[in-house]
């Protein structure tokens, strides 16, 4: 029932995030999940926000190697750009910038729509016909929110790498083959591992810690902006502790 999602404490938290993971273990049998909410969620998460990414990625590649072949070509060391490159951008920049994009834009909506459903006693009334909210609000949505991160992810990566090589193309007069011969020498299996794992679990943590925050809301509406700012600052702070965790621990497993 909602007033289990209200409570506040920690424990409540991670019973909440139980409930999701079972909900959609049992996704197979469960006819409350919504193929129509998900894909919703795909069309605003991921295909609206391709342009901002997109510019937001080809500046980033496009700085990072004017700036890398500026300081490092005059001591004869051009391929460091590309393990910056490789280094800041896919294996860092590319997730955690586009969380802070979702998060902006899709988490705020998934508490702020979530919330107001409570206020509208619209979470009660699924409940009432025998509707998991769980299941159709919050599994669908999560779904969408990680695939969504995860096309995000790579579609940033492939633009910064080519926008890269069109910034560098403009100064330095850089093939595209021998710009991608560097790229591809330096771009390791663990970049590649931490490029799609990243994504998949910041698209679940922005997913969870935005429905739980909406769902908390109890009957006024001026809760919900409130619980909308905690969505977004734990999604911050959780993604960055996560970052770093994956970060380490597939550094570790490499060495």
């Amino acid at each position: 029932m909602i007033k289990h999602y209200k409570k506040k404490s920690s424990m409540d938290f991670f019973l909440f995030i139980r409930m999701v993971i079972s909900e959609t273990l049992q996704s197979k049998k469960n006819t409350h999940l919504s193929s129509l909410v998900t894909l919703r969620q795909i069309l605003f998460t991921g295909f609206e926000a391709l342009p901002l990414i997109g510019f937001i990625a080809l500046g980033i590649g496009g700085l990072i190697i004017l700036q890398g072949y500026n300081l490092l070509s005059n001591f004869g060391q051009g391929i460091w750009v590309h393990v910056i490159l490789v280094t800041v951008v896919i294996n860092e920049l590319s997730g955690i910038i586009t969380a802070l994009v979702v998060i902006a834009r899709s988490g705020t909506a998934i508490s702020t729509e979530l919330g107001n459903m409570v206020v509208n006693r619209e979470i009660d009334l699924l409940n009432s016909i025998g509707i998991s909210p769980i299941a159709y609000l919050v599994v669908s949505r999560m779904i969408g929110v990680m695939a969504s991160m995860l096309i995000l992810t790579i579609y940033f990566n492939l633009i910064a790498v080519l926008g890269g090589w069109f910034f560098s193309s403009l100064f330095h007069k850089i093939e595209f083959r021998a710009f991608m011969n560097d790229f591809l020498s330096v771009l390791k299996i663990s970049d590649l591992l931490m490029s799609l794992i990243k994504p998949l679990f910041f698209g679940f943590i922005i997913a969870i810690i935005s429905s739980f925050q909406g769902l908390s809301v109890y009957k006024a509406s001026t809760e919900v902006p409130q619980r909308t700012i905690k969505a977004v600052m734990h999604s911050i702070f959780l993604i960055i502790f996560v970052d770093i965790g994956i970060t380490w621990f597939v550094s570790s497993l490499v060495k």
